[in-house]
C-alpha cells in the first residue's frame, strides 16, 4: 500500500516517493522562543511527532530537523523589557519547551538547530545570492531581489503583481522594491549583532531555515513541514533564496497543518487569545490533547475550547478502559469454553489494523483511522459487556479480547503516542513536575491504596467508613465505578 499526501506546491495528494528511499529527509519550522508554547504550536508538533512515527513504522530511516529561531524582535524586545540580554530569554523558553515536549509526549528532532550556531552558515547563503544577482547591499542591509526569481508565488499561488499592488515600503526599509525581503539587518544599537562582509549586524528571518536546512540535510529534502501561516511569505521566501541558489527543487513535498483557532479566531499571542500547552497538560492527561489534535484532518481547522477538551477526555477514557478491562476481565470466574472455532473478535482486529493503516497512508487521515479504532472498541465492549452480565468469562473470550487489547494498544502507542503509561516495559512516563504548578496531580499509588481501604470497608460491611472514603476521593477528583469486575477508578478535569 502506497503512502499518498497532501503536496502544498501541486495542490494534489500525491504518492510520496522519497527522493532516496528509504531514507526520509524532513525538516519543520520550530518555535520563536520569546514566550511559553501555545496549543497552536502543539497542534504542529504532535502532528509531525505522529507522521514520523508513522513513515518509521512504514520502514522508511527519517532524518528530522526542527528547529529554534533564538534571535528576533521579539526576543529582543522582551529582553529589553526584562532588562536582561537576548540569549537569556531563549535559553529560558527553549528549556521551558523541551519541558512542554516531554509532557505532550512529542520526541526531540534528530538534530535541534539554534539560528545563533549557523551564522556563518547564513553569511554564506546571502553571499551565494548577491554573487548570482539575487540580492543587494544598502548601507549594511541586504535584501532579496523578488523579480529576479521567476518562479515567486508558485507554493502560495500568489500573483506577484497583484501583491505588489498592495505592498509599500516602510520608511525604516532600504529595499529598492516593496516585495524585497531582509536577509541582513544591520545593526541597531542595543541589539545584537555579529560580524559580516556587510558590517555588523543580524539575519533575516527568512533566510536562516535555507542555511540549517544545506547544513544539516542538504540542498533537496523530501518534506519541508510547519503551519499554514507558514505558507506566505516564510516558505514562500525560502524557496526563492534556495533554488535561486541551487537550480534544483528545494523540497519535492510541502505539508502544512490547519491552524488553531478560538471562536473562530486564529490562536495567536499577537490577539492574546492563547492557551499554553502546560496550562492543559496540568489539568488533562497529554493523552487527551493529543487525542484533540488526532481528531481533526491535519489539514482542517481546529477549534480549541475547554469543552472540547471534556469530550475528548471520555473518548480518552473510553479507549483506555477497554485496554485495562482486559485485566478486570480475569478477575471474573474463568469458564471452560462451550463453543468452538475462532472468536469473531479476531476478524475486528484483522479489519481495525488492515483499515487503520489504509487511513493513514490516505493523506495521513487520522480522525478515520481513530474511527476504525473505536469500531474495535464497541466491539470489545461487547464482549465485556456480556461477561459482566453473567459473571464470567470463558477462556475463549477472555484471550480474543486480551489479543484485541494489546493490538489496539500497541498500535496507539506506536503510532499516536497515546497510553504510553499503560503497562509500559520500563517506568511508566509521568509529567515532569519542574516548575509546574504544585499540588495538581494526586498520587496514583495513595489513590490506589484509598480504594484498597474502601473495599475492604465495603467487605467487611463497614458501609460508613466506604462511602466516607469515596465521598472524599470525589472531593480530590477521582471518581469510582464499581463494576462486576472490581472497583474502577478515574480522575475528573482538573484532578
Amino acid at each position: 500500500m502506497s503512502l499518498r499526501i497532501y503536496n502544498t506546491l501541486s495542490g494534489k495528494v500525491e504518492e510520496f516517493v522519497p527522493l532516496n528511499p528509504p531514507n526520509v529527509l524532513i525538516y519543520t519550522c520550530g518555535v520563536t522562543v520569546y514566550d511559553d508554547s501555545h496549543v497552536g504550536h502543539g497542534r504542529s508538533l504532535i502532528v509531525f511527532d505522529v507522521f514520523r512515527r508513522f513513515l518509521e513504522h512504514l520502514g522508511y530511516n527519517v532524518k528530522f530537523v526542527r528547529n529554534f529561531t533564538d534571535v528576533d524582535d521579539k526576543i529582543i524586545k522582551r529582553a529589553q523589557e526584562e532588562c536582561t540580554d537576548f540569549m537569556t530569554i531563549a535559553d529560558r523558553y527553549i528549556a521551558r519547551y523541551y519541558i512542554d515536549m516531554e509532557n505532550i509526549r512529542v520526541r526531540p528532532a534528530d538534530v535541534e538547530p539554534r539560528v545563533t550556531e549557523h551564522i556563518p552558515e547564513i553569511i554564506e547563503v546571502i553571499e551565494k545570492l548577491i554573487q548570482k544577482g539575487y540580492a543587494y547591499e544598502v548601507d549594511g542591509d541586504v535584501y532579496f531581489s523578488v523579480k529576479k526569481f521567476k518562479d515567486y508565488g508558485k507554493l502560495s499561488k500568489r500573483d506577484v503583481e497583484e501583491l505588489l499592488a498592495g505592498a509599500r515600503i516602510e520608511p525604516s526599509e532600504k529595499k529598492k522594491d516593496p516585495l524585497d525581503f531582509a536577509l541582513w539587518k544591520s545593526a541597531k544599537a542595543g541589539e545584537p549583532a555579529w560580524e559580516s562582509p556587510w558590517g555588523k549586524g543580524r539575519p533575516g528571518w527568512h533566510t536562516e531555515c535555507v542555511a540549517m536546512i544545506f547544513k544539516h540535510l542538504g540542498e533537496t529534502i523530501d518534506i519541508h513541514g510547519g503551519g499554514l501561516d507558514l505558507v506566505f511569505p516564510h516558505h514562500e521566501n525560502e524557496i526563492a533564496q534556495a533554488e535561486a541558489i541551487t537550480g534544483k527543487p528545494f523540497a519535492r513535498y510541502w505539508m502544512h497543518n490547519g491552524l488553531v483557532t478560538v471562536g473562530g479566531q486564529k490562536m495567536s499571542k499577537s490577539l492574546g487569545n492563547y492557551v499554553t500547552l502546560r496550562e492543559v497538560y496540568t489539568k488533562y492527561h497529554p493523552d487527551v490533547l493529543r487525542l484533540l489534535v488526532l481528531f481533526t484532518h491535519y489539514r482542517s481547522p481546529l477549534d480549541f475550547s475547554w469543552e472540547k477538551m471534556e469530550e475528548t477526555l471520555k473518548a480518552y477514557e473510553r479507549l483506555k478502559n477497554a485496554v485495562e478491562d482486559a485485566e478486570l476481565l480475569k478477575k471474573l470466574k474463568i469458564t471452560e469454553d462451550t463453543e468452538g472455532g475462532t472468536h469473531p473478535l479476531y476478524d475486528h482486529v484483522k479489519t481495525f489494523e488492515e483499515n487503520f493503516y489504509a487511513s493513514l497512508s490516505d493523506d495521513f487521515n487520522t480522525p478515520e483511522a481513530l474511527a476504525h479504532a473505536y469500531k474495535l472498541v464497541s466491539e470489545m465492549n461487547k464482549v465485556r459487556n456480556q461477561a459482566y452480565v453473567r459473571g464470567n468469562v470463558s477462556k475463549r473470550e477472555l484471550e480474543a479480547y486480551e489479543f484485541s487489547a494489546k493490538s489496539l494498544l500497541n498500535t496507539m502507542k506506536k503510532i499516536f503516542g497515546l497510553m504510553e503509561d499503560l503497562y509500559p516495559e520500563c517506568e511508566p512516563k509521568k509529567l515532569v513536575e519542574k516548575e509546574l504548578e504544585p499540588g495538581r496531580v494526586l498520587d496514583t499509588k495513595l489513590v490506589e491504596l484509598l480504594v484498597e481501604a474502601r473495599n475492604i470497608a465495603r467487605k467487611e460491611k463497614v458501609f460508613k467508613i466506604a462511602d466516607f472514603i469515596r465521598d472524599k476521593l470525589k472531593e480530590l477528583g477521582i471518581i469510582l465505578e464499581d463494576t462486576p469486575a472490581g472497583t474502577k477508578w478515574k480522575r475528573k478535569e482538573g484532578a
